[in-house]
């Protein structure tokens, strides 16, 4: 028996549509097309230009020191060098770099005369033909010395004689004056003959004196060389036993207390340099710096090669500790340090992190951070000591811009602050 659903459905033709009594055949004909939807938000909300994440510095005002900052190295203010003062043979040095020496009292080393260099056979037959001459002549003179002491006493003689004869008449006054010119003539010539023979024994002597090899370390024959000044040895030129020639160098003396500071400054940063300027001394080995003050700008530059291979023209820069701690005696001569002059200084300025500001031809430029966009601001830089640069125009105190911007920023680009 059929139904009335069953007849109604029987009745219709297969061609039609049957209607759905609910709304399900409409929810699924929406469903593609809401995914579309979502998914072309999604791609929207994609490629939705993002602010940029960044960091915020404060333009300020606070105090300003600028600074020339370069390699240094300590040296002793007062060096003395010893040197040789005579040839000879110097002894082996005992002392040591380090060692405290004292003024006219410790003995730095002796020298000793060289000794007489060998004779070849040669030269030694000649020596001894030498002896040989300068004796026969001892003889000869002493021959001579002799026969004038012979002819003297006769002279004398004959005088003592005429000096006897008393009656007038007997000898004349030119006989007597004759005779007593002829002893005084013979007793000369004895006087000049002992001379003679004394010039040929110191004759003999001197050659006998190239045959032989005297002793050249005897007490007389030293010569002691004592420390100039009270101090400490710094360098050892000449340590061990050599032959030496007047000045040559043998030991460095100074007092390690009394330290400067020596910097080799580029000679366009050392003409803002003047005497008196503060110095600050850092990496020394100690935790705090150590203070100083500029003594003395050398007038002459000299050109030196840097690691880059380019030419520089530097000067040297001389400073002087104005406090030396305990800590600091530990410091010696040639040591490393880092020196920072300041040559410019303003107590308040406005001053503004040297990250924010940037290039753009021949202008400074910074971002402004206004209402989360990057303003472009063109400014007017002033003295710099690399963290912190002088404000002259174009931003003021309060104001907050971004640091080191990235190349994504531009001006108007929406900005985010990095979340700490």
């Amino acid at each position: 028996m059929a139904t009335p659903d069953s007849d109604s459905s029987a009745g219709s033709a297969p061609w039609e549509t049957k209607r759905n009594p609910s709304g399900k055949n409409l929810l699924k004909r929406a469903l593609p097309w809401l995914g579309c939807l979502i998914l072309l938000a999604l791609i929207v909300w994609g490629l939705w230009p993002k602010p940029v994440v960044i960091e915020t510095g404060v333009v300020a005002l606070g105090p300003l020191t600028v600074r020339v900052s370069e390699e240094g190295k300590t040296r002793v203010r007062n060096r003395y060098v010893v040197a040789a003062p005579l040839a000879g043979k110097m002894r082996r040095l005992a002392l040591k770099p380090g060692d405290d020496v004292k003024a006219g009292d410790t003995l730095l080393t002796t020298i000793e005369p060289v000794a007489p260099p060998l004779l070849d056979p040669r030269a030694r037959a000649e020596a001894e033909a030498v002896v040989s001459m300068r004796e026969a002549s001892r003889k000869q003179a002493a021959e001579s010395l002799e026969a004038k002491r012979a002819i003297s006493k006769m002279a004398q003689a004959d005088r003592e004689r005429f000096r006897s004869v008393t009656r007038e008449g007997t000898v004349s006054q030119a006989d007597r004056d004759k005779m007593e010119g002829e002893a005084s003539m013979r007793a000369a010539e004895v006087r000049a003959g002992e001379f003679a023979l004394q010039v040929i024994d110191y004759e003999l002597a001197q050659a006998r004196a190239a045959l032989d090899r005297p002793a050249s370390n005897s007490s007389g024959n030293l010569i002691e060389v004592k420390s100039p000044v009270s101090g400490r040895v710094l360098k050892v030129m000449q340590e061990s036993e050599m032959v030496v020639s007047p000045g040559t160098q043998i030991l460095e003396i100074g007092d390690p207390n009394d330290l400067e500071i020596e910097a080799e400054i580029l000679s366009r940063d050392a003409v803002t340099i003047h005497p008196g300027d503060a110095v600050e001394i850092e990496q020394w080995g100690g935790e705090t710096a150590l203070t100083g003050r500029v003594r003395r700008v050398e007038p002459a530059a000299f050109t030196k090669i840097s690691a880059l291979g380019v030419e520089e023209q530097r000067v040297i820069v001389l400073s002087e500790l104005v406090n030396f701690p305990d800590a600091a005696k530990t410091l010696g001569d040639r040591f490393r340090v880092e020196v920072r002059v300041a040559v410019w200084h303003s107590d308040k300025v406005p001053v503004v992190p040297a990250g924010a500001l940037f290039r753009e031809g021949n202008a400074w430029k910074a971002y402004l951070y206004h209402a989360g966009r990057a303003m472009l601001t063109s400014i007017e830089a002033g003295h710099s000591d690399g963290r912190f640069t002088q404000i002259l125009s174009g931003l003021q105190a309060g104001d907050e811009v971004l640091l080191h911007p990235p190349d994504s920023v531009k001006d108007g680009t929406a900005v985010k602050k990095r979340e700490e």
